[in-house]
């Protein structure tokens, strides 16, 4: 008799979380704003010798805005814009060898879905998309030499959690992957969705 009451009241909290999920996770048109932290590396597991010690992943600031169209309260299409500012510190210590390092400053622009999961409060989620960067492009390791200011096509993939009554704020992780230039973004972001309707 115990079991059979745990069961049914277990099956009224799902129902109730769900149909509240269900309000908060609507659909619609949002705005969503997010500022974090990007750091770039190479695709390659990479013997830099004598810099062991040197740190070639570039580092900086992320922005960017997302224009959302919420489908269904698990499914929406997010057409994006953002920015990405790195830059490597320059170790004095390393004389008559090359100073490797691997950077992104750049514009991002596409378009991803996402896919969340109906739990109110904290609703985890995951995206991908493509996209298209616009800047300048450094991988430069011992079995790379990449350096250019060019167009490059990315693929975006993200994992996050949106918490909050109404799912508006958000903590993610991204990546950026460009294949031409042979490197990786991952970014730590937070971001906050701002309803249209």
């Amino acid at each position: 008799m115990t079991l059979k009451l745990r069961s049914i009241f277990t099956c009224t909290i799902f129902i109730f979380l769900f149909s509240t999920q269900t309000k908060a996770q609507t659909t619609g048109k949002f705005i969503k704003a997010s500022i974090g932290y990007g750091s770039s590396a190479s695709y390659y597991i990479e013997d830099y010798g004598s810099q062991d010690e040197v740190d070639v992943m570039g580092g900086g600031l992320y922005l960017q805005g997302e224009y959302i169209i919420g489908i269904k309260s698990w499914f929406s299409l997010r057409p994006y814009a953002g920015a990405i500012f790195e830059s490597v510190d320059k170790n004095q210590n390393v004389q008559n060898q090359p100073q490797y390092k691997v950077t992104t400053n750049a514009f991002l622009m596409g378009g991803k879905v996402r896919i969340c999961a109906p739990i109110p409060w904290v609703a985890p989620f995951i995206e991908g998309g493509i996209g298209t960067s616009i800047g300048k492009f450094e991988t430069f390791t011992p079995n790379v030499n990449f350096n250019k200011s060019t167009i490059l096509m990315h693929i975006p993939f993200s994992l996050g959690l949106a918490v909050g009554r109404h799912n508006s704020f958000e903590i993610g992780i991204s990546g950026y992957f460009h294949p031409a230039a042979k490197q990786s973004t991952g970014v730590f972001a937070v971001g906050y969705t701002f309803p249209l309707d």
